[in-house]
Parts: C-alpha cells; sequence; structure tokens
C-alpha cells in the first residue's frame, strides 16, 4: 500500500487593526475563522478581537520571547497540515515584529506563506503627515542604546528619502533631541498617535517644533514618527571651484548642525574633515 502524502498546511500573515477593531478585511475575517490556529504575539489582546467577531479558533502565544522554541513547533502543524494564521497586536505581521522569523522558517520548509493584507501604521502615518510620499525608507524601532541609535541616526542623515519610525511614549522626546543634533532641527516632521482610535492626532511641524512640544505635552501611545528626507546638495559646475567651506554653511542654513554638515561635505568631496573644518575658518566672520 502506498503511503499517504500529507500536503502542508498554508502559513497566512493575517493584518489586523491598528486601533479601530472595523478595520479588518472580509477576507482576514473568513481567514482567522477557518483556519486550524492562531499564532498570535498576545492572546489576551488577540481575543478581544477574535471575540468581537465571534470567532472561536484555538489560540497559541508566538512572540520575541518563545519564537525559538515555539516557531519550529508552528513549523511542525504546518508540515503535517494544519493551516495557520500569524498574527501581530496591530498591524501586518512581519514588520518589526517575530513573523518575520516564522516566515523565514516557513519558506525554508517549503510551506506557502500568503498574506492577508490590511492596516499598516507605518502606511498610514506616512500618507497623512504631508510629507513627500515617493520614495520612503522604513526604519521601525530604532536601537534601545543611545550609541548604536546615533550611529544609526548619523547613517540615515543623508537619506533624500522621507524617514518612517516607529516609537514608545517612553522615548519619543530623547529621540527628537538626538535627531534634532543629528538632522537639524528644522527638518520637517509628523508625529501620529493613537491612529484610527478616538483620540487620534497629528502633530505636525519640524523635528525641533515636535521636541518641544512633547516636552510641554506628555507623550502617550505609540507613535509613528514620520520625518523629511534630506535636501540634495546642488552639484557644482564642473568649471566652478568647489569651495567646502561655502557648501557647509549652506547646508547649516538648511538646519543642520554644523558638526554634522562639515562631515556630510567631506562625505561628498571625499576630503578629510578637518580640511572641511579649516575651509570654513577661512570664511569671512567665521571663527569656528
Amino acid at each position: 500500500m502506498n503511503a499517504v502524502t500529507i500536503k502542508p498546511g498554508i502559513l497566512y500573515l493575517c493584518a489586523t487593526p491598528i486601533g479601530n477593531l472595523e478595520d479588518i478585511t472580509f477576507r482576514a475575517v473568513r481567514i482567522l475563522r477557518e483556519v486550524t490556529l492562531v499564532a498570535a504575539e498576545d492572546t489576551r489582546h488577540t481575543r478581544k478581537l477574535l471575540s468581537h467577531y465571534d470567532i472561536h479558533t484555538t489560540l497559541t502565544s508566538y512572540h520575541e520571547h518563545n519564537k525559538v522554541e515555539r516557531g519550529p513547533e508552528l513549523i511542525e502543524r504546518l508540515l503535517a497540515g494544519d493551516d495557520i494564521a500569524v498574527v501581530s497586536d496591530a498591524g501586518l505581521p512581519g514588520i518589526s515584529d517575530p513573523g518575520a522569523d516564522l516566515v523565514k522558517l516557513a519558506i525554508d520548509a517549503g510551506i506557502t506563506v500568503s498574506p492577508i493584507p490590511g492596516p499598516s501604521a507605518a502606511l498610514a502615518g506616512l500618507v497623512m503627515s504631508g510629507l513627500d510620499t515617493g520614495k520612503f525608507l522604513f526604519a521601525g524601532f530604532l536601537p534601545k542604546t543611545a550609541k548604536k541609535r546615533r550611529e544609526l541616526l548619523d547613517a540615515l542623515a543623508n537619506v533624500q528619502y522621507t524617514l518612517v519610525f516607529y516609537e514608545s511614549p517612553y522615548r519619543i522626546v530623547s529621540v527628537l533631541e538626538e535627531m534634532a543634533t543629528i538632522f537639524g532641527g528644522n527638518r520637517p516632521a509628523t508625529a501620529g498617535r493613537e491612529m484610527t482610535k478616538k483620540f487620534e492626532e497629528f502633530v505636525r511641524g519640524t523635528v525641533g517644533t515636535l521636541c518641544s512640544h512633547f516636552r510641554q505635552s506628555t507623550p502617550r501611545g505609540e507613535f509613528t514618527l514620520i520625518v523629511a528626507g534630506a535636501k540634495a546638495v546642488a552639484e557644482p559646475d564642473c568649471d566652478t571651484p568647489v569651495d567646502p567651506g561655502a557648501q557647509v554653511m549652506t547646508l547649516i542654513a538648511n538646519g543642520i548642525s554644523k558638526k554634522d554638515a562639515i562631515k556630510m561635505v567631506a562625505q561628498k568631496l571625499a576630503l578629510p574633515k578637518r580640511e572641511v573644518y579649516q575651509a570654513v575658518l577661512n570664511l569671512p566672520d567665521q571663527s569656528g
């Protein structure tokens, strides 16, 4: 007798509301009802969503702290033929959460992965920011340590695409302070919080004005922070002598700190920073 071949199940990446429970697709509700198991970042949080839609599918936890053990267990169930939906606490799983690790395991095991698209805090914040949406870079959560955070912000300082970050209310002020130092306080920015909920708020202005606002008004809720990209520095004409000092002053006029402007010009012109610094000192009325 021939052995029965078991067809692997499907791993569904199911987007869930970022706040308002009405923001879920008909397809997502159907999939959540039909799968054998729902793997949730926080089962208590997801149970409220399932109860709201009268869904009684079995729940299991899958989060950052148990993904190493639970991930292979879920793959075994998928290989045994079970369909599984993975959800995050809000939005599309796999974006700044351990769902991405499960996707890699599933692909390596030859398991079909299917997205069930829906809400995204990053995109919701971006389109409401009033900033350029043509080209953007999603940076997610910044590193927790100040040193690594500043290293990443330094690397992003010259990026000309709109930048999208996630941030907690506990660090939003310190992060904005660091951005003001590295990007310049005049860089346009928008902070979105409580999106799709009753107290939805968008604060628009510059990195500097947002920093001042949240120093005076206690930040609440998770934030999506959208920051304009760096302005392009015009290339000099071939016949025009390159003046590093003048280029630094142009960047400073656009809100970039002197230290960062010198660094940017040095990188652009492939010159030592001390040479660019000296060019600034040689400008009229410059004393360093």
